[in-house]
């Protein structure tokens, strides 16, 4: 199995190339910066078709993504850049394996775990943009033009967080004595990492792709509170936590969410395998 992936070098994607690795996989790693250089984002359409046929995998994957920037830079990175992979897949007839983002459902029905065909209503511009990517993706799929997937991936965590995620923000103020959050009551669901790289995997060795959307989540929502509460205490910290920073505009005014996970486990025989406890005492 040769598998062309881009963005190993970020949080997911290098959980993903030692998933894949592992697992027996020839992993090529392409990007900006990676020992293939192709930029998705500024490189045309022709470029992308070559490369792929250079290369011929078996599988391509894609972890880069945006979490915050400008309106273009997002749309440049988590929407142009997953067309021109849906055209270049379609073209040559090869599986195109994507990471969405439970920010793209928006705003839910507390208790209600969410289903990836409910009706998703992004409340900023970075779940609007996965939105986009993900309908390509399906639209593509459900044609028949694309072998593809787009994975929902809830809220990972686990070691190598970046600073913009607020388990990322806490661990690196930790030395401190001070740490300054956003508002911590909304509950969410954490999902290791390593569980999204085994997603990734599963959906790359599939014999068939039978769903273009699948969720990738614990299953599980918690209070964020929580983990921030077990960070902290796994660390000994011993100082203030203060809950006075603006809420991430991508996800204020979600309350609650948690992924349905019964069509993953029917069509990838996935389940996630880390607690959130685990998962905490990875990050320190």
């Amino acid at each position: 199995m040769r598998v062309l992936l881009f963005g190993a070098s970020g949080f997911i994607g290098r959980h993903v190339q030692a998933a894949l690795a592992s697992a027996g996989a020839e992993v090529l790693a392409a990007g900006r910066g990676g020992p293939i250089r192709h930029d998705l984002v500024t490189g045309g359409p022709s470029t992308l078709v070559g490369l792929l046929g250079s290369y011929r995998p078996d599988v391509v994957v894609n972890c880069a993504g945006l979490l915050s920037g400008s309106t273009a830079e997002l749309a440049g990175t988590n929407v142009l850049a997953v067309a021109r992979l849906v055209d270049a897949c379609s073209f040559l007839g090869m599986r195109l394996v994507c990471l969405g983002s439970a920010a793209e459902y928006g705003a839910v029905t507390e208790g209600r775990p969410s289903i990836e065909d409910d009706p998703c209503c992004p409340v900023g511009e970075y779940g609007a943009t996965r939105l986009a990517a993900t309908t390509l993706i399906r639209l593509a799929a459900e044609d028949g033009r694309l072998d593809g997937v787009s994975l929902r991936v809830f809220n990972p965590i686990g070691p190598g967080m970046p600073a913009d995620t607020v388990l990322g923000r806490v661990l690196r103020q930790l030395p401190g004595g001070t740490v300054r959050v956003g508002p911590l009551g909304a509950s969410r669901d954490f999902v290791d990492v390593r569980d999204v790289a085994s997603a990734v995997t599963a959906a790359v060795y599939a014999r068939q792709l039978t769903e273009p959307v699948l969720n990738v989540g614990s299953g599980v929502a918690v209070p964020t509170r929580e983990p921030v509460r077990m960070l902290c205490a796994a660390a000994g910290f011993a100082g203030e936590l203060i809950e006075a920073e603006p809420a991430p505009a991508r996800s204020a005014g979600v309350d609650w969410i948690a992924a349905d996970l019964t069509r993953i486990s029917t069509a990838l025989s996935w389940h996630p395998a880390y607690t959130l406890e685990s998962s905490i005492k990875e990050l320190v």
